[in-house]
C-alpha cells in the first residue's frame, strides 16, 4: 500500500484526528445554571482557596498537552510547528485510544529555549502532566530538566525516555532468548542525540556495564575536545574500555546494537563481527540502519526495527499512554527512573517466556492489555517511591 498517498487522502477527509466533546448536559436553563453561571462560581472559589482541588473539580486530572516546536518531527527534521501538527494530533489520538488520556496538540512558534520553558510553565496549571515531543537536541535536554525542576506535575520527553523504555523492554526479553546476563553484555548505541543519550543511560540503570555510544563522527571518548554539553557528559560514563574509532570498531564482540541514527549505516560485516547470537535493534525511520533480512543473513539472532512492516516493532506507543495513565491516576508529581523501569518490566512481562521467540519479543502497539499492565506498574511504583500526591505518607 502507498501509505503516503493514503494518509494524505485520509487527513483531507478527517480534517483533524481529535475533537472536543462535552461531558455535561447544556440543553436547559437548569443545565446551564449548574455547569456554567451562576453555579460555576462555587467550584471556582473552591479552587481559589485550594488549587489542588483543580484536579478534583475540573478535567485537569486527565489532561496532557503534546508540545512541540516542530524542530525534530518524526525523522523529517525542522519542518515548523504547523507542519508538526499531524504528528501531535496522532499522538493525542493514541493517548485517548490506549490510555483514555485527554491530550491536546500544542505547537509553539518559537525555537528559543527560555521562551518555550516560560510558555509551558504558564500553561501548566491547565494540565495534569506535560508531554514534550519532537524538540531537537540539545535544547530538549535543558527544556525537560528545567521543567522537571520547576513544575509539580510529571514532565516527560517521549523521544528520549519513551524510546529508552521500550528499547529496554525489548532487550529484557531478547536476553531471555539468548541466555545472556545483562551485566555482562556489550551494547553499542549508534546515535547520541536525544534518544541515543537516553537509551544509553537507561540501559546502564538496568545494569548494563559496557555501553559504547557513537555520533556521526565516531565513538564518544571521555576527554575528546570535540565533544560539548550532553555528549561530553555521556562520554564520561560510557565506553569503559576506551575503544576508539567508528562503528566497525565498536561492533567488535558486541552483543547488542541499538540504532537511533540513519538508514544503512550498519553493514553486514559489522554484524558478523559481533558476539554469538547478536541482537540488532535498528530503529531509524522510515528505513532502518540495516534491513532485517540483511542482518539475519549476516548472523543476527534477533532483529527489531521502528517499522510496523517487520517483526519486533520497537514503538513508543507501547509506553506513553500507559505511563501517563498510571502517573495521572497516582497524581504523581514527577515521572522518576523507577516508574520508567517499571514500565519497561511491564511491557516485557506482557509476553510469557514460553511464547517468546526471535520474532516475538514485544506485544503489539495496539494491545490494550499491554497498556493496562504498564499503567498499573507505573501507578504502583509512583506510590512505592513516594511521588504520589494521593498516597504519599
Amino acid at each position: 500500500m502507498d501509505y503516503a498517498k493514503k494518509s494524505l487522502e485520509k487527513h483531507a477527509e478527517w480534517k483533524g484526528k481529535i475533537e472536543t466533546v462535552a461531558r455535561v448536559p447544556v440543553g436547559s436553563q437548569e443545565d446551564l445554571s449548574v455547569a456554567y453561571t451562576p453555579g460555576v462560581a462555587a467550584p471556582c472559589m473552591a479552587i481559589h482557596e485550594d488549587v489542588e482541588k483543580s484536579f478534583d473539580l475540573t478535567r485537569r486530572w486527565n489532561t496532557v498537552p503534546v508540545i512541540t516546536d516542530g524542530t525534530a518531527v518524526l525523522g523529517l527534521g525542522d519542518i515548523g510547528p504547523e507542519a508538526g501538527m499531524p504528528v501531535m494530533e496522532g499522538k493525542c489520538a493514541l493517548f485517548k485510544a490506549f490510555g483514555n488520556v485527554d491530550a491536546y496538540p500544542i505547537c509553539l512558534r518559537s525555537k528559543d529555549t527560555e521562551e518555550i520553558i516560560k510558555a509551558i510553565e504558564l500553561m501548566a496549571g491547565s494540565f495534569g502532566g506535560i508531554n514534550l515531543e519532537d524538540i531537537s537536541a540539545p535544547r530538549c535536554f535543558e527544556i525537560e530538566q528545567r521543567l522537571k525542576q520547576d513544575l509539580d506535575i510529571p514532565v516527560f520527553h517521549d523521544d528520549q525516555h519513551g524510546t529508552a523504555i521500550v528499547t529496554a523492554a525489548a532487550l529484557l526479553n531478547a536476553l531471555k532468548l539468548v541466555k545472556k546476563d545483562i551485566e555482562k553484555i556489550h551494547v553499542v548505541v549508534n546515535g547520541a542525540g536525544a534518544a541515543g543519550d537516553a537509551i544509553a543511560r537507561f540501559l546502564m540503570a538496568f545494569g548494563v556495564k559496557d555501553v559504547i555510544s557513537l555520533d556521526s563522527k565516531g565513538i564518544l571518548l571521555a576527554g575528546d575536545p570535540r565533544l560539548k554539553g550532553e555528549k561530553a557528559k555521556l562520554a564520561e560514563i560510557t565506553n569503559p574500555r576506551h575503544i576508539q574509532g567508528g562503528l566497525m570498531e565498536a561492533c567488535q564482540g558486541a552483543d547488542v546494537f541499538v540504532g537511533v541514527s540513519v538508514a544503512g549505516v550498519l553493514k553486514p560485516e559489522m554484524v558478523k563481527a559481533m558476539a554469538e547470537k547478536p541482537i540488532i535493534f535498528a530503529c531509524a525511520n522510515p528505513i532502518p540502519e540495516i534491513l532485517p533480512e540483511e542482518a539475519k543473513a549476516a548472523g543476527a539472532y534477533i532483529v527489531g526495527t521502528g517499522s510496523s512492516i517487520y517483526a519486533n516493532q520497537i514503538n513508543n506507543v507501547l509506553v506513553f499512554p500507559g505511563l501517563f495513565r498510571g502517573a495521572l491516576d497516582a497524581r504523581a508529581s514527577t515521572i522518576n527512573d523507577e516508574m520508567m523501569m517499571a514500565a519497561s518490566r511491564g511491557i516485557a512481562a506482557c509476553i510469557k517466556e514460553e511464547d517468546l521467540s526471535p520474532d516475538f519479543i514485544l506485544p503489539k502497539a495496539y494491545d490494550k492489555k499491554a497498556h493496562e499492565i504498564v499503567a498499573k506498574a507505573v501507578f504502583e511504583e509512583a506510590i512505592k517511591t513516594g511521588v504520589s500526591k494521593l498516597y504519599h505518607q
